[in-house]
């Protein structure tokens, strides 16, 4: 899974997993384990929910996160 922050038309941007980036005629975005930037709970949300579907009209911007692997992979380098 990709970790991504979902930004929604006038709320909190939201971090979460997606399976796969949405096609470019998705009509919603399937997200797993939402959570507030600061790791809080969405407070729109239940506190049991795991999965979301958001609809496309309502999503500004979606931001991919680097994944664990690829910082370990590339790291710092000093010099």
């Amino acid at each position: 899974m990709q970790t991504v922050i979902v930004h929604i038309h006038n709320e909190d941007p939201v971090v979460c997993e997606i399976e796969e980036i949405p096609a470019q005629n998705a009509q919603f975005i399937i997200i797993h384990n939402p959570r507030r930037r600061d790791g809080s709970d969405v407070h729109y949300l239940d506190e049991d929910v795991s999965s979301v579907l958001f609809p496309m009209h309502r999503v500004n911007f979606i931001q991919l996160l680097p994944s664990a692997d690829v910082e370990e992979i590339i790291g710092f380098v000093r010099e």
